[in-house]
């Protein structure tokens, strides 16, 4: 049997996310169909990150073992032909056995995009949040750099989160402007359950002014779900990339 990895690029918006689940399709059950119909096994991968319903990826990570003989990096090349087009597998190589997905010192990318401005444009629908008020970006940034460094972040966590420990680092927490969209773009560690969604929803809110920047830092200290500001829908997230270290 060998391993292969896979860098898994999809529009989420049909998708009830990346999971295999009873209540609809995900990114994961045709994935595995499709790579079950190529080589003739019964393949289940193993992602990297379960994103959530409508949640879009860049560069998902995902493994499979197979004993068929399809050079690795011609993996992408034949399953691509049997994938509907939101879903493309980006590059297929091959890793150790014993290399998983999700057990690895990783660093992650995120983008969230804000379309700001006075009326929704139907053309993004999809893939940002419109916020029809103005938002302060400078105000943004100051509150976003209190996100920066390792801090418990349980205060930006579901709380159907099931973790063993609520604390992340987050490496780096930009926010630019190009035209009328804001994006935040960060990386870290990992993130918790809806992490990335609820730091947008506040930084927001921080935008519009009704959170200052040390409420943002108030916030780490409360440790309180209810405290922080609401979690941004799903559409604005991309996961851009995981790098392995």
């Amino acid at each position: 049997m060998r391993r292969i990895k896979l860098i898994v690029a999809y529009d989420g918006t049909d998708y009830c996310g990346w999971q295999i689940q009873p209540n609809g399709i995900t990114v994961e059950e045709v994935l595995n169909r499709a790579l079950s119909r190529l080589t003739g096994e019964e393949i289940r991968v193993i992602g990297a990150s379960r994103t959530d319903a409508g949640v879009h990826a860049r560069g998902n990570i995902a493994a499979l073992d197979t004993a068929s003989t399809i050079p690795a990096e011609r993996f992408a090349y034949a399953v691509n032909p049997l994938l509907p087009e939101d879903i493309v597998v980006v590059k297929s190589e091959e890793v150790p056995q014993d290399w998983h997905p999700r057990y690895q010192n990783s660093v992650k990318t995120y983008e969230y995009r804000i379309l700001n401005r006075e009326m929704p444009d139907p053309l993004k629908r999809k893939y940002t949040w419109h916020v029809s008020f103005p938002l302060d970006i400078d105000k943004m940034r100051e509150a976003a750099e209190h996100l920066k460094g390792q801090h418990d972040f349980r205060s930006f966590c579901s709380v159907h989160t099931a973790v063993k420990s609520t604390v992340r680092t987050i490496y780096t927490l930009d926010i630019v402007k190009s035209g009328d969209e804001i994006i935040i773009r960060i990386s870290g560690n990992g993130f918790l359950y809806n992490m990335v969604r609820i730091i947008a929803g506040t930084l927001a809110e921080v935008g519009r002014g009704f959170r200052t920047p040390e409420d943002v830092r108030d916030l780490l200290t409360a440790k309180e779900r209810e405290q922080a500001g609401a979690t941004a829908p799903p559409q604005g997230l991309t996961l851009i990339r995981i790098e392995y270290r």
